[in-house]
C-alpha cells in the first residue's frame, strides 16, 4: 500500500519506522530539517510531489493544532478513493469536518507517546478506534495495533471524548498542581522525583494539545471531582481526624485496587 504520513515528528517517524519495510511510504513535513533521521522512506515538502505518489492512505500526524488545516492543504491532491486518517488525541471538529470532506476517513488515538512509553514493549498501552470510520480503514489500523499488542478497544467519537476527559485530564490537572505548588528540593525524596519526572514529561507536551485535551467539554466535570476531594482532605487535615484519614485511605485504596483488578 502507498501510505503519506503527514509531519515527522515524534508519533509520524513512529508511524514511519513501523510501516516503512512492509508498504511504499512517503513523509510530507514543510521542515527539511525534521526529516534528517527519516529512513526507508520518500521525504516530500511540495503538495505535487504528494499528488504523483498517489497515496491510497494518509495519515495525519501533525501537531492537532493543525489536523483539519493539514488535511485541507493536502485533500485537492489525492485520489478520490483515498483514506485518509488521524492520530489526534483530541477529536474536537474531526466528525464533522470528516462528514462533508467526499474521503473515506479512520480515526484512531494510540494512548501512548514517546515521552512515557517503552516503544518496544507496548504490550500495556492502549488505542482507542473510532467505530464511526470506513471499515477498511479500521481493519488496517486494527491489525497494525494487534501485532504492537496494544489494548484496542472501539469507541464512537463522543465515547472517546469522554474517555479522554477522564483518563488525561485528571493526571494532567494533577500535575499541573504539583508543579504550580513545588519548591526546590536539595535533596528530593523517591516519590517527589517521581512526581517530577511526570510533570517535565507532561509539560514538553505541546500547549495546544494541553489545552485542547483541558477545553474538551467533559473536562470540568473531571476537575471539578479533584477539587471535591480536595476539599473533602483538606478538612480532614484541618481537624487532624485520624478516623476520617483513615477511611478516606480505604476508599482511595479500594479505587486503586478496584482500577488494577479491572
Amino acid at each position: 500500500m502507498r501510505i503519506l504520513v503527514m509531519g515527522a515528528g515524534k508519533m509520524g517517524s513512529f508511524f514511519l519506522d513501523l510501516l516503512s519495510f512492509e508498504h511504499e511510504t512517503a513523509v510530507y513535513e514543510k521542515d527539511p530539517r525534521r526529516m534528517r533521521f527519516t529512513y526507508n522512506t520518500q521525504r516530500f515538502t511540495t503538495t505535487k510531489e504528494i499528488e504523483e505518489f498517489k497515496p491510497e492512505l494518509v495519515i495525519n500526524a501533525v501537531t492537532v493544532k493543525y489536523t483539519i488545516p493539514a488535511f485541507e492543504e493536502v485533500l485537492p491532491y489525492l485520489p478520490s478513493d483515498c483514506i485518509i486518517s488521524d492520530i489526534a488525541s483530541v477529536k474536537t471538529g474531526l466528525k464533522e469536518y470528516y462528514d462533508q470532506c467526499n474521503h473515506r476517513y479512520v480515526s484512531t488515538h494510540p494512548m501512548f507517546g514517546p515521552t512515557f512509553a517503552n516503544l518496544q514493549q507496548l504490550s500495556e498501552e492502549n488505542a482507542i478506534i473510532i467505530s464511526e470510520g470506513d471499515y477498511m480503514g479500521r481493519i488496517f489500523f486494527k491489525d497494525l495495533y494487534q501485532r504492537l499488542g496494544l489494548n484496542i478497544y472501539e469507541y464512537t467519537f463522543d465515547e472517546h471524548d469522554r474517555t479522554v476527559a477522564y483518563s488525561l485530564s485528571i493526571p494532567f490537572v494533577s500535575t499541573f498542581v504539583f508543579a504550580a505548588v513545588m519548591k526546590h528540593q536539595d535533596a528530593p525524596g523517591t516519590t517527589f522525583k517521581r512526581h517530577m519526572k511526570i510533570a517535565k514529561g507532561v509539560l514538553t507536551e505541546d500547549d495546544y494539545l494541553l489545552q485542547e485535551i483541558l477545553f474538551n467539554p467533559y473536562t470540568h466535570d473531571q476537575v471539578s471531582q479533584i477539587r471535591t476531594e480536595l476539599k473533602e482532605l483538606l478538612e480532614i487535615i484541618d481537624k487532624k481526624d485520624a478516623d476520617g484519614m483513615k477511611g478516606y485511605l480505604a476508599k482511595i485504596r479500594k479505587n486503586v485496587k478496584r482500577d488494577i483488578e479491572g
